[in-house]
């Protein structure tokens, strides 16, 4: 009975040896769980953020690692199955070696933790700026989803403005993929790919919004418009009536030469009052389909019409104004074009005792035009058109050679 119980013992010693054993491996691996578990937080931030040589090594590394801490957790989890420690009789020889293996994979657990601890040492700049770009995600993908419902509330208000907003509406939809992109996050689509796609959303949606904005604004601009163009065709119909008897005051009191080249004035206004008047019925037409394109580049051509219009029922007042003025008092417009050409000379002579050829010639040349144009004011109907037309080619021939002076000085003004 003393052999017996000095046997039963001993096994017990052996039981409660490897039960100790059990117990520090399982702490051992609850510690290098914890802690690969923190780490591979660490390598999917790295993942998500970066893709250089550096972070791929690091994710590589790690992935051995983990290979290892594997096959590390497979020989212990044999070891706990080799033996039972709860059996009522345990050979001491199996206790014996549970408590080796298990001791064994206690160190291997605790050696493993020590290198995931060092890399984590080593991941730690990685992780710091991964965290840094990761940061940036939740404010882009917030501001790009805010971007998108305000671009969505802004065509919700051109639908109960009754405006229509089709286009708008499809580039607005066809965001979904990216929304859903963006949804995914970094995790799966890496850090610059969410920036990226959040930034492309904010821009788009900001433009849908802005444009979604502005169509009440443009119908309002669009009627507007509509209202000043017809008004103002109403009024160039109203002034056309003044042309002809302007005209026939020309013909009575001055040349043929002075109003042949306004003859067809009467018929292009007609014409252009004509054409603005179907043209602004076409714009009216493009408003209410809501065709704002349409609209828009047939007012600018009405517009066009009018200017063109206006520009030469102008040209026959401010004709007859001139040659009323011309042939009052012709000294008046000789004497200013006479003050150009002395004022050209002097600065042909500033700082000379001789002047230019380039510039006397064309100097010259001009006083001599300036004597025939004065000198040609005779008869019944002289030519005033013609004398204002020659007037003004002599003020622009000193300009021309008072401007030539400054380039050839730098761009100074040599006086």
């Amino acid at each position: 009975m003393a052999g017996g119980s000095a046997r039963w013992r001993r096994n017990e010693g052996l039981r409660a040896d490897a039960q100790a054993a059990k117990d520090a491996a399982a702490q051992a691996f609850y510690e290098l769980d914890m802690v690969q578990r923190d780490v591979r937080i660490s390598v999917e931030a790295v993942t998500a953020a970066d893709n250089s040589p550096g972070a791929r090594r690091a994710v590589a590394d790690f992935a051995a690692l983990g290979t290892r801490i594997d096959q590390i957790s497979s020989a212990y989890i044999e070891a706990l199955d080799a033996i039972d420690l709860d059996a009522g009789e345990l050979d001491p020889g199996a206790a014996a070696q549970a408590r080796q293996r298990l001791e064994h994979s206690r160190q291997q657990f605790q050696a493993a933790k020590g290198d995931l601890e060092q890399f984590a040492g080593f991941l730690e700049p990685l992780v710091l700026a991964a965290e840094a770009q990761l940061a940036q995600v939740g404010p882009a993908v917030a501001r790009a989803k805010q971007s998108w419902l305000d671009a969505s509330n802004a065509l919700d208000a051109v639908k109960a403005a009754r405006l229509t907003s089709d286009e708008l509406s499809r580039r607005l939809a066809s965001l979904s993929p990216q929304l859903a992109l963006l949804g995914e996050g970094a995790g799966r689509h890496g850090v610059q790919t969410v920036l990226q796609t959040a930034a492309e959303v904010q821009r788009t949606a900001e433009k849908v919004r802005a444009e979604a904005e502005r169509l009440p604004e443009q119908a309002r601009e669009i009627d507007q418009r509509l209202a000043s163009l017809r008004t103002r065709t109403q009024g160039l119909q109203t002034k056309a009536g003044g042309v002809e008897p302007t005209l026939s005051e020309l013909r009575r009191r001055f040349s043929a030469a002075c109003w042949q080249d306004l003859q067809q004035v009467p018929q292009q206004i007609q014409d252009a009052v004509r054409e603005a008047g179907t043209k602004l019925a076409q714009a009216e037409r493009a408003r209410d389909e809501q065709r704002w394109s349409d609209a828009t580049s047939v007012l600018a051509a009405v517009r066009t019409l009018l200017n063109t219009a206006d520009g030469a029922l102008g040209k026959v007042n401010d004709r007859l104004h001139s040659l009323n003025e011309a042939q009052r008092a012709p000294q008046t417009e000789i004497e200013r074009t006479r003050f150009a050409l002395r004022d050209a000379q002097r600065f042909a002579m500033a700082g000379r005792s001789a002047p230019d050829p380039r510039h006397a010639a064309p100097l010259d040349a001009a006083l001599a035009r300036l004597d025939k144009a004065a000198e040609a004011l005779t008869g019944r109907h002289p030519d005033y058109w013609q004398f204002l037309t020659e007037m003004a080619a002599v003020r622009e021939t000193a300009a021309r050679v008072i401007q030539l002076i400054r380039e050839e000085h730098g761009g100074g003004s040599g006086r």
